[in-house]
């Protein structure tokens, strides 16, 4: 049965995953879910994010894996091996989640941080490119993956595999535009079904309201909603809206469509948008609730 469980999510998390978005994406972009702002220079963008970190992230993450680890954690390798699947994947769940929601939340409320998160939120769109959408940096600076990578040395591969595996479906099904929720709101004896899901993992209904464009409305959410696989977070930690609406509008109400080299590469390329927060001489970061 493990075997099983590792054969399946090790496809999954090689080619199985890509070729799925792709699918996805191609379904939102044939039936016109993607919305007219999705114009070439956000197209690049997101190819780049999409592609780039699958070429130069593994050679990082093995030599953190097998240069680092063991100077850094000398004679533990394999110690947590002897822990039960459904204990490991509820470890790295719980570890590798909760950490990503307090990283989430620390990029939207401190103005240093901002900017490295910038690029995810600048689409005026969602789908499930927007997903992989991030500055090449804060990919390789903040990823949670190191913190997986860690647990797995320690000896918790198949749970590893698993856990990932799941996060991606459930991460790129909150960011599609397909919205999949939305018979469990319409349908009465769904609801039972909607009042837990939505409060337990990320649905399009409260992730979109995250990327939404401005919180005036009472639908939008950009400063909380940050739980990225377990919308659990925001509903203890009191950062969750639930409205089972979507935004009118995504993005950053002060987006100046910044080329998407110096969105992907910032800070080694600005861009050459004079009021552009990622332009060499910029403003100060504008919060949103400055608008």
């Amino acid at each position: 049965m493990i075997r099983y469980i590792e054969l399946v999510f090790q496809h999954l998390n090689g080619w199985g995953l890509p070729l799925l978005l792709l699918m996805v994406g191609c379904i939102e972009f044939f039936f016109g879910l993607y919305n007219k702002e999705a114009d070439r220079n956000e197209f690049m963008l997101d190819l780049l994010s999409f592609a780039v970190p699958k070429l130069i992230f593994p050679p990082v993450l093995a030599y953190f894996s097998l240069k680092l680890l063991p100077v850094l954690l000398p004679g533990l390798q394999h110690t947590l091996s002897w822990i039960p699947f459904v204990w490991g994947a509820l470890i790295i769940a719980i570890a590798d989640d909760l950490t990503q929601y307090w990283n989430h939340r620390l990029h939207h409320q401190v103005p240093a941080l901002w900017r490295f998160h910038r690029t995810h939120h600048s689409a005026p769109y969602m789908g499930v490119a927007v997903y992989f959408r991030n500055n090449l940096l804060h990919v390789l600076l903040f990823s949670q993956v190191y913190l997986v990578v860690m647990l797995v040395y320690l000896g918790l591969g198949y749970p590893a595999l698993f856990v990932a595996g799941m996060k991606a479906i459930i991460v790129s099904a909150a960011h599609s535009s397909i919205p999949w929720d939305k018979p469990l709101y319409r349908i009465k004896w769904l609801h039972p079904v909607a009042w837990v899901l939505e409060r337990f993992i990320s649905t399009p209904a409260t992730h979109h309201a995250h990327h939404a464009v401005t919180s005036n409305d009472g639908i939008g959410y950009y400063k909380g909603n940050f739980g990225n696989m377990f919308f659990i977070w925001d509903v203890i930690f009191g950062t969750g809206l639930i409205t089972r609406k979507y935004p009118s509008a995504y993005g950053i109400s002060h987006y100046e469509k910044d080329e998407w080299y110096a969105q992907f590469l910032w800070p080694f390329v600005k861009s050459r948008i004079p009021d552009s927060e990622l332009s060499a001489r910029g403003p100060m970061v504008r919060m949103d609730d400055e608008e």
